[in-house]
């Protein structure tokens, strides 16, 4: 899911990476030593015999077992290539590997010159603490390792992990282009870093970049001797495979030319070292691929130099044709170092020497500065509403935007699309979408960072209010990622870096299946916008040509949704991808929707009609329908104002979704409230039995309203279909703040106490997920219908108004005591205490509460035995937009 809410859960498949030496010694005089270990296994010296080769001196064994080895690898490779030839016999891709036949948004002019050069370089490597790359496939990186201390133990840090355990890492200001400020808090050990860009006559293209480390210490007891010194590791490697040259300067001085190296984008580039304090540098240079696992490389440099010289220090040594170099800098705490990008080296007007003075030293400090104090300023005009806010909901606020902006990424790979047909050992084949790239913003830099369609939609909600241009650039990139169905991959795993923190059952997209259209939330609000007069003459002309050419992808994707998840009665629709053959989910879940395992019909069939997915296609044909009053000479080939009038006909919508006895809107399926979770004893094979946790129906199901009422029965409210004067809305109102059904001091519950399947496990290893929960970006959506109902004439005009301003203030203290107490922003919070959710990994997120409440609304404290607990790594887009909403 989406925003400043959606549970992560997610691991990597990555280890800790742990030095087992018992402490680290001042660096100033000597490199802290490790004590060799004791009674080391000795390694046995094979000998050799001279002679000629025993070519017939061979294992039978090991001939048989190469020989399985290579037909299963022909068979494999000749079962791929006739499946290749099938798809192509008239030399054409298959339909779900071939993109739109439009010319690519982002080829349009204004996201070309300035404006790409202006965002070449960032922090577009959010799944790092602190990572670096170009919008470029092939792209020089750069990032910051260090050794962490925990329980008495070293660790190397680099990839965000929950199980590192830190007290809180996050960007408190960034502002998506060239400035941006992060504090990380490793127990006794405290990383104040900043990136800076610069722009400068004889730079390279994308200008220069300098980062800034400051190393403090936590008072604490634990590990005060473990932390007299940091072990800081910097490292720049070109995924071009370049070779680097290591700096001749020395390594002792203030200033020193670390490496440097040229590439075809930047020209040629250094990076130099500055800092005050007393470092000690060691440097490996290595040759590599694998850019998703450089820790591993500092990992075993480490251990090498432990185990043969009870070093705690680099190697000072390169490979041949280095394309990866590490600079261990080392130093006793306190100590602050800065670490200077400069490109174009090569031209005859670099100016290198005046472009790095302005990069580092006191020049950095004044810069930094600056750029703290016009984004302070940014905020303040962006979002006058804080001024009504205090203080301390300001810094979470900044920090909410921060994080947003900081989590913004580049990736550049090809996704695994399911096709029909099955390997030999049965398994689900796959085919690969073209090469492409995505500029966008993740729902989670520990769990998933990467991009999610469903999220993005919310993420650009406050991000088009900040920085249209950036905003316009991440939807032009997912737009251009549609294939000619007008279908587009709902997640995107691109490159080794992002498949590093991805389980393998979880990586192919199917292309049955969509996801709640969101992007239309924004493009919705920009064409507001230009009706309103909110923009400037040249933002107009940006939005109005990104609508031009993106207005044919727009109309096939509606298609796509208007077609593939259209129900059997006019007018409806439902989420395909549902398992009707499951024995073992109490409610087959609808992973498309966004809504994972919020309860739907019983019994999947072509006969439901689901509410939510009705009203995001309103949304969707509202958009195209106002898009014909901007884009005068654009003929769409269907009219959207007669799909928009049909699906916001009020009767009509009542026929077919409200339950007039009870009052309010639901689903409709194959039905039965008679289902549950039982052990079972299931004979498989030979008489053998396994003990399982399986589904039982003890009625038959029935074509009826499925009555359970949570968010999902808000859409028609949240999308503003029903009449202000209606007497529905007040009913909608009393649901909303009844405290019996979703209203919680903290925020709307995702399903009412009421429901059967309220706080449900799923199955034996899902607890519940939307089945009670109080997710920030539903609140989001419900607090925004309750500002527009609280200004429409009509009789309830003032009871919107009140219920909007409780239902704010409480979400608003809920999160900023949240941030407090752990340091994140977060997706969703308990609904019994307003705390943060605990969660198991997997999209389908299956959070685990220490204290859930059960519909009778008492506590069970014991946890199911399966349920892995983790912490979910902050959301952050929708508490701003709700704190900061107007």
């Amino acid at each position: 899911m989406a925003g400043s809410v959606v549970g992560g859960g997610g691991g990597s498949s990555r280890k800790n990476t742990r030095i087992r030496n018992s402490r680290l010694s001042a660096v100033d005089d000597e490199p802290p030593r490790v004590p060799k270990p004791v009674g080391a296994r000795r390694v046995r010296e094979r000998t050799r015999t001279d002679g000629p080769l025993k070519i017939l001196d061979v294992d039978l064994r090991v001939v048989i077992v190469a020989g399985v080895v290579a037909f299963v690898f022909l068979y494999f490779v000749i079962s791929r290539l006739v499946a290749v030839e099938s798809v192509d016999r008239e030399g054409k891709l298959p339909r779900v590997i071939t993109p739109f036949p439009a010319p690519k948004i982002m080829d349009l002019p204004q996201f070309q010159g300035e404006h790409k050069e202006s965002l070449y370089w960032g922090t577009y490597r959010p799944h790092l603490y602190f990572g670096i790359r170009a919008r470029t496939p092939r792209s020089l990186l750069a990032g910051l390792m260090w050794i962490g201390v925990k329980d008495g133990r070293y660790f190397i840090r680099h990839v965000c992990q929950d199980n590192d355990d830190l007290s809180t890492y996050g960007w408190k200001s960034h502002n998506g282009r060239d400035y941006g400020h992060q504090l990380l808090v490793d127990h006794g050990m405290v990383l104040d870093t900043s990136f800076l860009k610069s722009k400068e006559k004889g730079s390279g293209f994308g200008g220069d970049w300098a980062a800034r480390i400051e190393v403090q210490r936590l008072k604490t007891d634990s590990n005060d001797e473990l932390l007299g010194s940091g072990h800081l590791f910097f490292y720049v490697a070109d995924e071009d495979g370049n070779a680097l040259e290591l700096g001749t300067g020395n390594f002792k001085e203030s200033d020193s030319l670390l490496v440097s190296g040229s590439r075809l984008d930047v020209g040629g580039w250094q990076l130099h070292l500055h800092s005050k304090d007393n470092l000690g540098v060691h440097y490996f240079g290595s040759k590599t691929i694998h850019m998703h696992n450089l820790s591993d490389l500092v990992q075993d440099n480490l251990a090498a130099q432990a185990r043969n010289y009870g070093l705690l220090q680099l190697s000072d040594t390169i490979s041949q044709s280095s394309n990866v170099m590490f600079f261990q800098l080392s130093a006793k705490i306190p100590f602050k170092a800065d670490v200077v990008f400069v490109s174009g080296t090569d031209s005859g007007l670099s100016r290198t020497e005046d472009r790095l003075n302005a990069l580092r030293g006191q020049s950095l400090t004044i810069l930094l500065a600056e750029k703290q104090k016009d984004f302070d300023k940014r905020f303040e005009k962006t979002f006058p509403i804080a001024k009504e806010l205090g203080e301390e909901e300001k810094v979470v606020g900044k920090a909410a935007i921060g994080n947003l902006l900081g989590g913004v990424g580049y990736f550049y790979g090809q996704s695994k699309i399911a096709s029909p047909s099955r390997t030999a050992n049965g398994r689900r084949d796959y085919v690969l979408y073209w090469p492409a790239e995505l500029y966008s913003a993740v729902p989670s830099r520990p769990f998933f960072p990467r991009g999610f369609l469903w999220d993005e939609g919310f993420h650009q909600l406050l991000i088009w209010r900040w920085d249209v241009q950036i905003s316009l650039d991440i939807i032009g990139h997912w737009l251009d990622l549609m294939n000619v169905n007008g279908w587009i991959p709902r997640e995107q795993i691109l490159g080794a870096e992002a498949l590093s923190k991805v389980p393998e059952e979880f990586v192919m997209q199917y292309p049955s299946n969509g996801n709640p259209p969101t992007l239309f939330l924004v493009l919705h609000d920009l064409i507001g916008g230009i009706r309103k007069n909110k923009f400037t003459a040249s933002e107009v002309d940006e939005i109005s040509s990104f609508l031009e050419s993106a207005s044919g992808r727009l109309e096939a994707w509606f298609q796509w949704f208007n077609t593939t998840q259209s129900g059997k009665v006019r007018g409806s629709y439902f989420w395909h991808g549902r398992d009707s053959t499951t024995i073992r989910e109490l409610n087959p879940k609808t992973l498309s929707s966004g809504l994972d395992d919020y309860p739907r019909a019983s019994h999947p069939t072509g006969d439901e009609r689901h509410l939510d997915l009705r009203c995001w296609m309103l949304l969707a044909a509202n958009c195209l329908n106002y898009m014909t009053d901007i884009l005068k000479e654009h003929k769409f080939n269907n009219d959207y104002r007669l799909t928009s009038k049909l699906l916001s006909e009020f009767d009509y919508l009542n026929e077919l979704h409200f339950d007039a006895t009870i009052g309010a809107y639901f689903d409709y399926g194959n039905h039965t409230e008679k289902v549950r979770l039982v052990w079972k004893e299931i004979v498989a094979g030979t008489n053998h039995a396994t003990r399982e946790f399986v589904r039982e129906v003890l009625e038959a199901s029935e074509l009826r309203f499925v009555p359970h009422f949570g968010y999902v029965s808000l859409f028609p409210f949240i999308m503003k279909i029903i009449p202000s004067d209606s007497s529905i809305l007040d009913k909608q109102l009393d649901i909303i703040s009844n405290k019996s059904l979703l209203w919680t001091p903290y925020g709307l519950r995702s399903l009412a106490k009421t429901s059967t399947m309220y706080m449900k496990r799923n199955t034996e290893h899902d607890p519940p997920y939307w089945r009670g929960p109080i997710w920030m970006n539903m609140n989001y959506l419900i607090l925004s219908a309750l500002k527009y109902y609280s200004t429409e004439d009509g009789p309830y005009m003032e009871r919107a108004r009140l219920i909007y301003d409780e239902l704010r203030g409480n979400l608003i203290r809920n999160v900023v005591r949240n941030y407090n107490q752990t340091g994140f922003l977060w997706e969703q919070y308990d609904q019994v205490k307003g705390k943060v959710f605990q969660s198991t990994f997997c999209r389908r997120l299956c959070p685990a509460q220490a204290s859930s409440e059960n519909s009778n609304g008492s506590t069970n404290s014991s946890m199911h035995p399966n349920d892995e607990i983790i912490r979910d790594q902050p959301w952050t887009q929708l508490y701003a937009r709700t704190m900061l909403s107007q």
